[in-house]
């Protein structure tokens, strides 16, 4: 039974969605700039976030009737992997550099799954998709400005966690026909939280008492975030609520203003801009090419 739109449903939303993401980068900055304690290893953040997200999950799973039979680990694996390491790359990023950068950066990720879908998928891609890449590949040099004395390496750290879950998201895109919102929602977590808190190991300092607290915080937020872009997805049609989700970069900027006090330059608003607007017209192309194949939109 396919369930009835409800557009302002699905706005509200994935600006909720937004607004949790955004909060999870500036938690990520804090734990990683020492504020709460002494300075934590992105790894050791992005451990926070997957094992107390796993947490939540495992109390509400039971209850949503969760099996496990005929499970395809491989690509559950490789999916939790790459989300993973993009994690990790972005939360090091955001340490580093304005939240609002590092997110406007993330927002390539469409890109690189459009680009990896070729040979892990066998899609096809046209001259009018590449030229969306472009637009948005424009507006990450000139945020992140190489050879320039604006040039910051976390930018390239942003850029790798932009190609590491776009990839993850090619993977997302082949199990979601195959899987259930929860188990993969279950099986990511907890596969992430074993890869986390092995490489954790390696860095591992004693949290402070706040820092439990914002880690705790950070998986619980994470978690939520992901349900509330679930929901999203689920009342209204893709192409309609994922432009909201750019307002991720609006929440960074205040975030960032409020707790570091910085204020995005020109450069900076006008490469997010240009990022966006790549992404945005990469979107709307995948519409146009799903309506003249005659297939449904997704949801």
């Amino acid at each position: 039974m396919m369930m009835t739109p409800r557009p302002l449903r699905g706005a509200l939303m994935m600006l909720c969605a937004s607004a949790l993401v955004a909060a999870t980068s500036l938690l990520a900055k804090v734990l990683g700039n020492g504020l709460s304690g002494d300075p934590l290893h992105p790894l050791q953040v992005s451990a926070g976030r997957f094992v107390f997200a796993f947490t939540a999950l495992l109390i509400i799973a039971p209850r949503l009737g969760l099996t496990f039979k005929a499970v395809p680990w491989r690509w559950h694996f490789f999916r939790s992997l790459f989300g993973w390491m993009g994690v990790t790359c972005m939360f090091a990023a955001a340490a580093r550099m304005p939240l609002a950068d590092a997110i406007a950066i993330s927002f390539l990720s469409p890109i690189a799954t459009m680009a990896m879908a070729i040979p892990i998928l066998g899609e096809r891609v046209g001259v009018v998709r590449w030229s969306a890449a472009g637009i948005s590949l424009l507006g990450a040099m000139i945020l992140i400005r190489p050879g320039s004395d604006a040039f910051q390496i976390a930018a390239l750290i942003a850029l790798a966690a932009a190609f590491l879950m776009g990839l993850e998201a090619v993977f997302i895109k082949r199990l979601s026909g195959l899987e259930t919102t929860i188990r993969i929602l279950f099986i990511n977590n907890g596969f992430g939280a074993l890869l986390a808190v092995t490489a954790a190991a390696f860095v591992w300092v004693p949290p402070s008492t706040p820092q439990w607290g914002l880690l705790i915080l950070l998986g619980l937020i994470m978690v939520t975030a992901q349900t509330f872009f679930i929901q999203a997805m689920k009342s209204a049609d893709a192409s309609y609520v994922i432009p909201f989700f750019y307002a991720t970069l609006v929440f960074a900027a205040l975030y960032d203003f409020g707790g570091f006090s910085v204020v995005p330059g020109p450069l900076n608003l006008l490469g997010a801009a240009i990022i966006i607007a790549g992404a945005v017209f990469l979107a709307y192309r995948e519409r146009q090419v799903k309506i003249r194949a005659g297939l449904p939109p997704e949801n």
